[in-house]
């Protein structure tokens, strides 16, 4: 396969579960505007086609470049990652390499928990926030479209999707396990992020606990998500007192740094939280409290279950549907290299058939007729080049060459 014929490459680069801890997948980790900051100065650099995906599980970018370390120091320069760390524990992959892990990561393969299908919204949301910068071309158009695809197809034509093993799922059956009489206890949820809200909707859910307090630093927004969930909420201001009265709290802010230390915790009897933020938003020093125990995402997201092992059944049906998918689109980067010099030669002879209908209109008047003949001629020519280039890819290059040279082509002006 074919990426490019410049001296740019496709490379994903990025950090993962996979060799990365929590701490350090958070140091790597990037906000919205860190993710706005870094696009804009891989514009300036003159990169032209990027997309950023950054989850609790990993944090990647997918771009052309003449070298991966170009994007590489960008990410280091936008978020609390070092490069030498980088280099001991992030990855990069070129070209084949690089389109395959985006197909297994969009299609919830590559997941810390397989089938999580989470992730094409994700996968999705970068997509748009790049193409509004204008760093989205026909390339990773095609790209994010046809791993929608793969997605959707995986999703409905096998069960690889099925039983719940969210991290929110992981969470409650993690909080029932450990905390007797559940429904009795004071749950305090901090913050209002995504995993954090699934969670307290679960917890309602499987619990029928009404004892739950909802805080946010912004208070108009813990009202609207309130008004979703027999939730209390309680101002800012008020997370110390709160947090004195909880038996659980889960901790889903999208802060940067930690927003839960153990100065603000005074408590005389067990507290369980459950830090489900990237970065984690519970400092270290907490887990040195006496009565207070913290459990991160990586330990909930080693929760295994029949769910998993089901799921892992339907793992080959996944696959081969993933080899078809990114067989055709394989198939169609292949044929991509062939359309600057079809489009040159067909503007060649369009500019020829303009000129000679010209000159014999000086002497005569062609019928309407005369051009629309020559038209489909022109058509049925490029046609017929283009489907011998597709039927024959060994002769492809000789063919191509052919016609640049007995045309005088020049397709850089028409990719």
């Amino acid at each position: 396969m074919k990426v490019d014929s410049t001296t740019h490459h496709f490379y994903t680069i990025g950090i993962s579960y996979k060799t990365a801890n929590l701490n350090t997948r958070g140091k790597f980790s990037l906000s919205n505007e860190q993710c706005l900051s870094l696009l804009k100065e891989a514009k300036e650099k003159g990169i032209k086609e990027i997309l950023i995906n950054t989850t609790c599980n990993r944090t990647e970018i997918y771009a052309y470049a003449e070298h991966p370390y170009q994007i590489i120091k960008l990410l280091c320069a936008h978020s609390g990652g070092e490069l030498s760390v980088f280099e001991q524990l992030g990855f990069i992959l070129k070209n084949e390499e690089a389109i395959h892990h985006i197909f297994k990561v969009g299609t919830g393969l590559d997941s810390q928990i397989l089938g999580d299908f989470e992730i094409i919204g994700q996968l999705k949301q970068g997509f748009y926030r790049s193409k509004k910068l204008g760093l989205v071309n026909g390339f990773s158009e095609r790209l994010v479209n046809v791993v929608i695809q793969a997605s959707k197809r995986i999703k409905t034509e096998t069960k690889i999707s099925t039983g719940a093993t969210s991290v929110a799922f992981a969470s409650v059956q993690y909080i029932i396990q450990n905390i007797e009489a559940v429904s009795d206890k004071n749950i305090l949820l901090f913050g209002t992020g995504k995993i954090g809200r699934n969670t307290c909707e679960n917890l309602i859910k499987h619990t029928e606990n009404d004892h739950i307090v909802l805080i946010n630093r912004t208070h108009e927004k813990a009202k609207n998500i309130a008004g979703k969930f027999n939730v209390l909420v309680k101002e800012y201001g008020e997370l110390p007192t709160e947090i004195r009265k909880a038996d659980v709290m889960i901790v889903a802010t999208g802060a940067q740094l930690p927003t839960v230390a153990k100065d603000i915790i005074h408590t005389e009897k067990p507290l369980l939280i459950l830090d489900l933020s990237i970065p984690s938003n519970v400092h270290e020093n907490v887990k040195n409290l006496e009565h207070v125990k913290v459990v991160n995402l990586d330990t909930l997201s080693q929760i295994t279950n029949k769910t998993l092992e089901e799921r892992k059944k339907h793992l080959p049906h996944a696959e081969e549907i993933l080899r078809e998918i990114e067989a055709e689109f394989s198939q169609w980067l292949h044929d991509r290299q062939y359309a600057p010099t079809l489009r040159a030669l067909k503007a060649k002879l369009t500019a020829q058939q303009t000129d000679e209908i010209k000159a014999r209109e000086r002497k005569q008047n062609l019928p309407e007729e005369a051009t629309l003949v020559s038209d489909q001629m022109i058509q049925k020519i490029t046609g017929q080049l283009a489907n011998f280039l597709k039927e024959n890819p060994t002769k492809a290059s000789d063919a191509l060459n052919i016609f640049k040279d007995v045309f005088q082509l020049d397709p850089s002006h028409h990719e």
